[in-house]
């Protein structure tokens, strides 16, 4: 049976690999499980724990050992000459950055996944690690941020007078970017956002934020990872940074690019128009920082009295909840490798997830993988085909208004010459017709799945009413009344099969 080492971080990290709820995942896939003494204390889980999930606690030799060695960051000198030759290491290795750690792990003649090498497809999102620790850090950054301010995030009228909200802004939309600018909005705060790509706007708004557009063109990414941004992009977004240094009392910046350093958005003569006891959070220093001044690991302080944060452990400062999430991606990837769950990993080229992630194979550097395309530019054919559709044209005014003429007359018209009770029901329809008009036209989006169970219930009156005109003696009735019960039931049990559809969307599992 093929064993899986757990070994314990450095002395500053943290979190642990597998947690005891992720070892059960991994001891189902048919592996023994060896976790290090003492890798999971300072993330809150005890090697009693462990025991009790089904691991064997080992001394650090036999954990390393192991024919699999999960761990989180890369491999110190010292903990590779601890690998043996064979062994298949996977943890976050960086290996855009550390081509290094890539030759050496090579010459020790292991197989090494990188984690933060996921390609961004759907198929891939449950073993995404940069997605599930990005969302950690993007919390966290508002956390740290909000106990150096020192202030109120939310706005407050009191007895002594009005506090003003604080002013935050998130640089980069991304996984960490929304989520940080979801936390500062929860906590009251004004949140605007920058974001290369225009799309994420709506899902700024959604979180609570104030999308602040840079109007120039920018090439879409399509690995779903962000880009290098144009001299022009550039020139005009750092005009925004610098007209909002000036006005908010909080910033964070999100923006990184794999495989490089990232880029320098928020510059000196920046910080320096900022507020005294401002807060900056540079969440990109551990590859060079997107603020000048930043320094990877520490606090700093400006001589205008600015915080900046540097610090690269902030998913790490919640250990506990990113252990658990880092140790579900792992297990996750390790069931991709283990299709019979007869606790054998195999690695399989022809699949593009397992082929992204593998770095080294038995000793051969496989870095970098084939590109995969996740997202596609559209064609420019359609685009001009679509461009050629004429938009649909309102009514005109004049139009509108004969309509409304012409409705009115065929009422009156209706009263006056036909007989009882036609008038009436007439009466009763067109006056439905209206407020049903404007009752349902004023109906968001997202309300039309509920809405349709109230249309449901007035096709069921139809139909009441139908079938007690079928009997009727007028043959004319008779057809109207049945093409009533026909059309109404319609409706009825296509609106019930989209609900049923739509429920199923939330069933885990098949369960009821």
């Amino acid at each position: 049976m093929t064993q899986i080492g757990i070994v314990q971080e450095g002395p500053d990290e943290a979190r642990v690999a597998a947690t005891p709820a992720t070892v059960q995942n991994l001891l189902r896939l048919g592996y023994q499980v060896a976790v290090e003494e003492g890798a999971g204390t300072r993330s809150s889980y005890s090697d009693e724990e462990y025991r009790r999930a089904g691991a064997t606690v080992v001394p650090r030799a036999d954990a390393w050992g192991s024919a699999v060695v999960l761990k989180v960051n890369p491999p110190t000198e010292a903990e590779i000459g601890l690998l043996s030759a064979g062994t298949t290491l996977v943890g976050l290795l960086s290996p855009a950055l550390r081509p290094d750690l890539v030759e050496a792990l090579a010459a020790r003649g292991v197989t090494a996944l990188a984690l933060d090498a996921v390609p961004r497809i759907s198929r891939a999102q449950s073993m995404d690690v940069l997605t599930s620790m990005a969302n950690i850090s993007g919390y966290r950054a508002v956390v740290e941020a909000a106990h150096e301010f020192g202030r109120f995030f939310t706005g407050q009228a009191t007895a002594a007078g009005n506090v003003p909200p604080a002013k935050v802004l998130v640089a980069g939309a991304g996984v960490a970017g929304l989520a940080a600018i979801g936390a500062a909005a929860r906590l009251g705060a004004i949140v605007r956002a920058t974001d290369p790509r225009a799309e994420v706007a709506d899902q700024v708004t959604s979180v609570g934020g104030v999308y602040l557009p840079v109007d120039v063109a920018v090439e879409k990414s399509t690995d779903g990872y962000a880009r290098a941004t144009s001299e022009d992009y550039n020139r005009r977004a750092a005009e925004i940074y610098t007209e909002q240094a000036a006005d908010v009392d909080i910033i964070i910046t999100t923006a990184l690019i794999p495989g490089r350093a990232a880029p320098r958005l928020i510059t000196a003569s920046d910080v320096a128009l900022m507020k005294p006891g401002s807060v900056i959070v540079d969440m990109a220093a551990g590859q060079g920082g997107n603020v000048e001044g930043s320094v990877a690991g520490e606090r700093t302080v400006t001589d205008n009295g600015v915080i900046i944060l540097g610090y690269t452990d902030l998913a790490s400062r919640l250990s506990a909840q990113a252990s658990q999430l880092y140790g579900t991606n792992v297990a996750n990837l390790v069931a991709l490798l283990t299709p019979n769950k007869d606790g054998a990993l195999t690695i399989d080229f022809d699949d593009v997830v397992q082929r992204s992630v593998t770095v080294v194979r038995d000793g051969e550097v496989t870095w970098p993988p084939p590109a995969v395309q996740v997202a596609v530019a559209p064609a420019s054919a359609p685009a001009a085909a679509a461009a050629e559709v004429p938009a649909k044209q309102p009514l005109s005014v004049g139009k509108k208004v004969g309509l409304i003429v012409a409705g009115i007359a065929a009422l009156f018209l209706v009263n006056v010459f036909a007989p009882a009770p036609l008038p009436q029901h007439f009466t009763v329809l067109m006056l439905s017709v209206v407020i049903g008009f404007y009752v349902i036209g004023k109906v968001h989006h997202a309300l039309h799945t509920p809405l349709m169970s109230v249309t449901n219930a007035i096709s069921g009156v139809i139909i009441v009413g139908a079938m007690l005109q079928i009997t009727d003696a007028n043959p004319v009735v008779q057809v109207i009344a049945a093409v009533a019960v026909l059309v109404a039931s319609i409706n009825i049990f296509g609106g019930f099969a989209v609900t049923r559809r739509m429920l199923s969307m939330f069933v885990k599992g098949g369960s009821k």
